[in-house]
């Protein structure tokens, strides 16, 4: 091990164990062996255990401690505190400048085990009322924690999404004459993506987009170029001739088991110099195959039957349904979140702040919620019949399945959506049965975010599917697509079964903040992949529509 590693590892002990809230002057001398270690100018690998133990502040035990390193790689005190914190604990204590005081209030009061958790926390503004936390640190955080996110192996699509574009247009602006496309798992709008690639189809040589500052080039290999992008993002560039842009644009944007089956299917024996793909669905006798589809080979099946739906779009969406405030854990007021949905467009905001029992997001208990239902009956009264504020919560569906208030209060809300937040460590019967006893509530309009995944960090809990879909059409309660992009829950697999069980879909930003209201975008791609069509869609509603739609007059 050289120096810099095993001052290091002090500095990894110093920290777990203020994590751990141990001795303080423990603490105190594994952080200066950290500094004197990490400007020590002979190797510790070269010197005797009497040499390193007169070093200034070192000692007998620091010393022995590097022995261990320098002979194990590890140390026992170390694993001892590794061995009782939470992986994705020890994984923030990574994150530069989020020191363990605060690590240890995520962790022990917030509950929070993970990355991803902590960046969703972010997103929802759970921070800013911990302690020793604040807007503009919490913000501080976001930034650090996207940035590590995006470090490492794969990538939230919307944090490629930007990017790719960007650098699709700059690659037009260089070769104008080329003809250059997104391909792969970010053209078939996958919610998870490993790379960004890119088609460029041209008789000219590219290899002048290469640089040490824009685009950097890793690997070659017969046309395939391997790059990273200034922010570190892996990016894959096909190269091809010009008259071959359909056909390498149909072979790389297709999932192997959809290329595989169109192979087997198709009378196409070449795809050699084809300039278009819809040259190739034309010759196999098939409508055009949107992108997102061709993920598995089912598709081919619908289109040959003739039954490709027409997509949702998102400018079909009628409505901002999930929307949190100041009342709750959201940045903007009431009257801040329905001007700005109106600003864009939509003819309704349905505000569903935490209940009661989400501490944790400063959930309403009666008295706030009254105040909250005051406020938008005297906002509705400035909109006039161009916009409507509906009455809604999240409620949390308690451990037994109940929902977070008692009827009388369940009654007067517009719409409900019941989703689970807490004791999320269950089996996939507990779980099954608590969402099940959710939606047979009469009181229950929406299913939220059914398995509380979080998209790169928290697997979410295992339901079943169909038992859950099927009692949603038994009780006519809908289910809510969250569009957060680290959520895209409902899963995009499991939309053709709701719509085959007559379930309408809701596209919900769950919007924290006005700017999380244009997440609509990442469920709108997301629900394209289910086949989602504009009629099986709840909030592309015209307002009474919508209203008629989430009335249980019969409750």
């Amino acid at each position: 091990m050289t120096n810099k590693e095993i001052a290091n590892a002090f500095q990894d002990l110093a920290k777990i164990m203020e994590l751990h809230k141990e001795n303080k002057f423990k603490i105190r001398s594994y952080s200066s062996a950290y500094i004197t270690l990490r400007k020590l100018g002979t190797p510790l690998t070269e010197m005797s255990d009497g040499e390193i133990n007169e070093l200034k502040g070192i000692g007998k035990a620091i010393s022995g401690k590097i022995r261990e390193l320098l002979d194990n790689g590890t140390m026992a005190t170390y694993q001892k505190y590794a061995d009782k914190t939470p992986p994705g604990v020890m994984e923030m204590l990574k994150i530069k400048g989020f020191g363990p005081k605060k690590v240890e209030v995520i962790w022990q009061e917030m509950e929070i085990e993970t990355i991803g958790e902590l960046l969703y926390a972010c997103v929802e503004n759970r921070l800013i009322e911990a302690k020793g936390f604040g807007q503009k640190t919490q913000e501080d955080l976001r930034q650090k924690l996207e940035y590590y996110l995006k470090s490492k192996d794969s990538f939230h699509f919307a944090s490629l999404e930007t990017e790719a574009n960007e650098l699709v247009a700059n690659l037009k602006a260089q070769f104008p004459s080329a003809q250059i496309a997104l391909t792969g798992a970010i053209r078939r709008l996958s919610p998870i993506l490993n790379n960004i690639e890119i088609l460029i189809a041209s008789d000219e040589s590219i290899s002048s987009i290469f640089n040490e500052e824009k685009l950097i080039l890793q690997n070659e290999e017969k046309g395939v170029f391997q790059a990273k992008t200034e922010q570190g993002t892996p990016v894959t560039l096909y190269h091809c001739a010009g008259n071959e842009f359909g056909s390498k644009l149909f072979w790389f944007s297709g999932n192997k088991p959809f290329i595989d089956a169109f192979l087997e299917q198709s009378p196409i024996k070449t795809f050699k110099g084809i300039a278009t793909e819809a040259e190739i669905f034309k010759a196999a006798s098939l409508p055009y195959i949107v992108p997102e589809l061709r993920e598995e080979s089912t598709i081919l099946d619908i289109a040959k039957a003739g039954n490709l739906p027409t997509l949702i779009e998102e400018k079909d969406i009628r409505g901002v349904i999930h929307s949190h405030t100041t009342y709750s854990d959201g940045l903007n007021t009431v009257k801040e979140m329905a001007e700005y949905s109106q600003s864009l467009g939509y003819q309704y905001i349905g505000i569903t702040d935490h209940s009661k029992s989400a501490f944790y997001a400063n959930g309403l208990k009666p008295e706030r919620l009254y105040q909250q239902w005051a406020e938008i009956d005297q906002l509705n009264q400035s909109f006039g019949d161009d916009f409507k504020i509906l009455k809604g919560i999240e409620s949390d569906i308690l451990s037994s399945g109940a929902l977070d208030y008692e009827e009388d209060i369940l009654k007067q809300f517009d719409f409900i959506i019941a989703s689970v937040h807490s004791n999320l460590k269950m089996d996939k019967e507990k779980a099954t049965n608590r969402l099940l006893k959710a939606i047979e509530n009469p009181y229950t309009t929406m299913l939220g975010h059914p398995t509380g995944r979080l998209l790169l960090s928290r697997k979410g809990y295992p339901i079943d599917h169909p038992k859950v879909i099927d009692a949603c059409a038994a009780n006519g309660v809908y289910i809510e697509l969250n569009a957060h992009p680290y959520r895209l829950d409902l899963d995009w697999t499991w939309i053709p079964y709701a719509l085959e069980k007559g379930v309408k879909i809701s596209i919900n930003p769950d919007a924290h903040s006005t700017k999380g209201i244009h997440d609509i975008h990442y469920g709108t791609l997301a629900a394209r992949k289910g086949m989602l069509t504009k009629e099986m869609c709840l909030n592309a509603l015209d307002l009474g529509d919508f209203e008629k739609a989430i009335s249980k007059s019969s409750v």
